[in-house]
């Protein structure tokens, strides 16, 4: 049983390479979204979606649910068309999102700890390839 999940999370996990379903285009052009992630303000969540780090302010929290809210909305449409789950298509999304940040940016490492990244590969889950 545990076999044919990874064997379904890793079909996830290329189809979400695939298609390159992280970061909404919107919010890759979003100054504040940029600045909130260059800054260290927000990172990248194992489960797919933005998280604050730090200090949450209101105008902070709003980005990350309006960036989590379009993510949500990309990986049901995805897992609807590849038959997964929002679940597997998130946390695959979660891998591709914390594999594509760049030295300087936060991301949660398999722990949950939050971590910097720095020019080595990030920490990421086992079950990511």
């Amino acid at each position: 049983m545990k076999m044919l999940r990874n064997l379904a999370f890793a079909g996830t996990l290329a189809a979400v390479a695939a298609v390159g379903i992280v970061a909404p285009a919107q919010a890759q052009r979003d100054p504040a979204y940029a600045a909130a992630r260059s800054s260290g303000e927000v990172g990248e969540q194992n489960n797919g979606y933005l998280g604050v780090v730090g200090q949450e302010t209101p105008a902070l929290r709003r980005l990350v649910n309006d960036i989590n809210i379009k993510r949500k909305a990309v990986y049901t449409r995805r897992a609807q068309a590849e038959g997964a789950t929002v679940e597997q298509y998130a946390k695959a999304g979660g891998c591709e999102a914390i594999a594509r940040t760049v030295p300087g940016e936060k991301y949660q490492a398999p722990d949950g700890s939050w971590q910097t990244r720095s020019s080595a590969a990030p920490m990421r889950d086992p079950a990511c390839t």
